[in-house]
């Protein structure tokens, strides 16, 4: 008798079939959902779905946790059992990716999953799935999608969507989800999100039942002006929301179901980044905590710089020396219209021993400084969006290149010791973001510095373009020691 009725609950919180009733009702009955309270369904573990997945997702053995292995999509997973009605689907971020754009996609399908064929799942959840019949999504606002945060998401009697982060207010998400049907809970690992758990859900508390319009806090994060230096939110993230009172109504009131709008032009944006990036990018290299007084950090990968004008100081370093032959992977944003570029360069100065104060707004006049520094101002004509690649080969030249096009060698510079990679931030540039770095395929363990291949009585060059250096081995080796003990003495004369 007790699993009789524990199914029969679960079958009412899912607007399951129902036995039939003794006598008639006289006006249209009203379907009563049960609610349970607040806490585990440890009855019916929810974990994703063991084999309908796409094809970039690894699952561990557990089924609670998944991971997109490349890419920024072909990420869909699905829960294992259908969702109750006020059921928390609830997820931990694991991973994040900060090359891509867009964020996790969440909603709902009263597709079977174990009907779907998994060959056949698009790349996206929006906008692939969400124009087939019986797929609702939408994207979450990359903002949210911060490593360590829990997303909850639900949806009630009426079909409507909401979700909360960590503990924060619930937000209406989307509506017009069919509820008659029973529903799996749809993820798709998504741009910057690349790893999530799936925690035991919970049913929604009682006397959260009626959440209220979007917080004040909330508001203003939407309503950001094109000036604001931080991350902005994509325009699929702000098709719904708007405020509104999300009171109960009478039962008997129909309400016109809204179908999520899913735009999503990032996947076009990071098709095209896709093409420029390696299959497999690590993304363990960041800014270094000390930079220049004129420029924020809005994330471990990402700098930022007020569009003013006037003296600003502006550099920005990596957060550990480079391997050789390792290629960095950095993404510009510009803002208005105004005179300057990007200046970028090495040096064996450790940042952790500068001050912010020491920083130069003229990153040329570190030359002058006994550490060794070379720079250079880049002359290509940038955009928002454009994607550098920078690397320091085995014979101390330092190659660039632009959107994939090679633009030869920059620099010839001592790679005889630990190298940092530097920024400046000038002019139009008013956002810099580290996507990763990857080593060449044959590269085996830590590299080990090789001796430069310019010659003691050449400075260190600024922007030459060329593709390569004629200088002979010999000549390196044998000149190695006394640049070694008197690089900062050699290179002191440039200029920038």
């Amino acid at each position: 008798v007790g699993g009789t009725v524990t199914v029969l609950v679960l079958l009412y919180s899912l607007n399951g079939p129902f036995p039939p009733a003794s006598h008639q009702f006289h006006q249209k009955p009203k379907r009563y959902l049960a609610i349970q309270p607040c806490g585990n369904l440890s009855s019916f573990p929810l974990l994703f779905h063991p084999s309908t997945k796409g094809s970039q997702i690894i699952m561990d053995l557990s089924q609670r946790v998944v991971k997109r292995q490349a890419s920024f999509c072909n990420a869909i997973t699905f829960t294992n059992r259908p969702i109750a009605v006020y059921e928390q689907v609830r997820l931990k971020i694991t991973k994040k990716q900060c090359c891509w754009s867009g964020a996790l996609r969440l909603g709902f399908t009263s597709k079977d999953p174990s009907r779907i064929n998994p060959d056949n799942l698009p790349k996206y959840a929006c906008p692939d799935l969400v124009s087939q019949n019986g797929f609702w999504a939408k994207a979450l606002p990359e903002e949210l999608s911060n490593e360590g945060n829990v997303i909850s998401f639900w949806v009630d009697k009426k079909g409507r969507v909401f979700y909360r982060i960590n503990n924060s207010n619930p937000m209406m998400f989307f509506n017009g989800v069919r509820v008659a049907d029973p529903l799996w809970a749809l993820i798709d690992v998504y741009g910057l999100t690349r790893g999530v758990q799936l925690l035991d859900s919970e049913m929604l508390p009682l006397d959260c039942l009626r959440p209220r319009s979007f917080p004040a806090s909330h508001r203003s994060s939407v309503r950001r002006n094109s000036h604001d230096p931080r991350l902005t939110i994509s325009l699929c993230d702000l098709s719904l929301q708007q405020e509104m009172q999300l009171e109960e109504e009478d039962e008997g009131e129909e309400e016109e179901p809204l179908q999520p709008s899913c735009h999503i032009p990032q996947n076009s944006q990071n098709l095209q980044q896709c093409s420029l990036l390696p299959s497999h990018l690590d993304t363990d290299l960041q800014f270094h905590s000390v930079h220049g007084l004129h420029v924020t950090p809005l994330d471990t990968h990402t700098m930022a710089r007020p569009d003013q004008r006037g003296d600003e100081r502006t550099l920005v370093f990596t957060s550990r020396p480079m391997h050789s032959s390792e290629t960095v992977f950095v993404k510009v944003k510009k803002g208005a219209t105004r005179a300057g570029s990007l200046s970028y360069g090495v040096t064996s100065c450790d940042p952790a021993t500068l001050r912010p104060s020491d920083l130069p707004s003229n990153p040329e006049s570190l030359v002058d400084r006994k550490e060794f520094w070379a720079v250079c101002r880049l002359a290509v004509k940038l955009h928002s969006g454009d994607i550098l690649s920078f690397m320091v080969n085995s014979d101390g030249e330092l190659m660039m290149s632009h959107n994939g096009n090679n633009a030869g060698m920059q620099l010839c510079v001592d790679n005889s010791r630990p190298l940092w990679m530097f920024y400046g931030l000038h002019g139009s540039i008013t956002q810099l973001r580290i996507l990763g770095s990857a080593l060449p395929t044959d590269a085996q363990g830590p590299s080990v510095p090789s001796s430069p291949s310019c010659t003691p009585n050449t400075p260190t060059m600024l922007c030459s373009g060329n593709s390569g250096s004629n200088l002979n081995t010999a000549l390196n080796i044998s000149l190695n020691s006394s640049l070694n003990s008197n690089y900062h003495m050699l290179f002191s004369t440039s200029t920038g």
